[in-house]
């Protein structure tokens, strides 16, 4: 009867054992599955024999996308993946051809951006459609139009493009430009579960930023300056529009909780040393228990403090040593953000006046 207890127990703690293991690794970041998988060449390749044959492409055309394939195959390790497939849709696709060519200079300042409409076509083919998004949003990143490149990649999956790793690279570059710490961090974090595999020069500033954003607090003087910077990168480009006021409107408000916070504190240390110089003793009290005579006359000198022409003007001399006094506890490169709060201020005050 003991003997076959103990081999029940037996039984049912080997049973038992690797369900309870499974169960808690399942959980465990040490064992979880990364959340994208890079396409192998030979993916990739199934990929655009899948386009050629559903397309309408003639024999000649067909098998110069091949010959490209082929003649890129022992440059793989210095061309990305991305641009080989680029290079042989090109053969295939004159706009794409042509998405290259612009892609290959460096943009003109002040020239408007082109539409690029037949990339948001659903009647263009969907290996071409993702990837040359993909291939335009890296191009906008490198230049600086960081809302282009985020509105050109919104919606594509890791699973679309045949670089998954340069989609949410550029993507996490994007949002940390436009001071979105929440989906920078999402990106970066999906990037590097598959740190192995990066290039070094992805890891590198995968981790950078992750350091930069950890620090990062809503509303600090680091968070509005930041801001202040997407403004004025904005303006550069000749877009003033609504995001641009969106993000001023914003590190106005910041301003004002920064400001009414210090106030806030100014007047609680006020009160407190108030309060403390009420219940210090006097030094030397009177002898005798009498009423005080007071001997002054008890006149004071009125002051007219309101009426004076000029009054609450400064002049350039005590408004720049008002400026030092108000940027003393700041870093010095957060001076250029406070004056542009007072002249937005003043600005506002003239408007209002009849």
């Amino acid at each position: 009867m003991i003997d076959r207890r103990l081999r029940r127990r037996i039984l049912a703690t080997a049973l038992f054992l690797p369900i309870a293991s499974a169960a808690a690794f399942a959980g465990s970041e040490f064992l979880a599955e990364p959340s994208w998988q890079p396409p192998t060449p030979e993916a990739v390749r199934a990929r655009l024999e899948d386009y050629l044959h559903s397309s309408s492409l003639s024999p000649s055309r067909q098998a110069e996308v091949r010959d490209q394939w082929t003649a890129t195959k022992n440059e793989s390790s210095e061309t990305s993946v991305l641009d080989r497939l680029a290079q042989c849709l090109a053969k295939a696709d004159d706009r794409v051809a042509n998405l290259i060519e612009l892609c290959s200079t460096a943009h003109k300042a002040g020239a408007k951006l082109p539409e690029f409409a037949w990339l948001a076509d659903s009647e263009t083919p969907v290996l071409i459609r993702n990837n040359m998004r993909l291939f335009l949003a890296r191009w906008l990143v490198q230049e600086g139009f960081y809302d282009e490149a985020i509105a050109w990649t919104d919606g594509l999956e890791t699973d679309d493009v045949v670089a998954p790793e340069t989609l949410l690279f550029y993507r996490a570059i994007a949002y940390h430009q436009v001071v979105n710490p929440t989906k920078a961090d999402g990106s970066l974090a999906q990037l590097l579960q598959r740190q192995e595999g990066l290039p070094v020069r992805y890891q590198k500033l995968a981790d950078l930023m992750q350091h930069d954003l950890a620090g990062l607090q809503d509303d600090s003087l680091d968070h509005i300056s930041r801001r202040m910077n997407d403004v004025r990168r904005r303006l550069a480009q000749g877009q003033p529009g609504q995001p641009a006021q969106k993000v001023e409107n914003g590190v106005i408000e910041s301003l004002d909780k920064l400001i009414k916070k210090a106030e806030d504190q100014a007047q609680k240390q006020a009160q407190a040393q108030a309060g403390s110089a009420g219940k210090a003793q006097p030094s030397a009290p009177m002898q005798d228990s009498q009423i005080a005579q007071l001997k002054g006359p008890g006149k004071i000198d009125h002051k007219d403090l309101g009426h004076h022409a000029g009054w609450g003007n400064m002049n350039d001399r005590d408004r720049e040593k008002a400026m030092q006094e108000i940027g003393r506890e700041f870093p010095s490169h957060y001076r250029e953000v406070i004056e542009e709060y007072f002249r937005r201020l003043a600005a506002e005050e003239s408007n209002e006046k009849p």
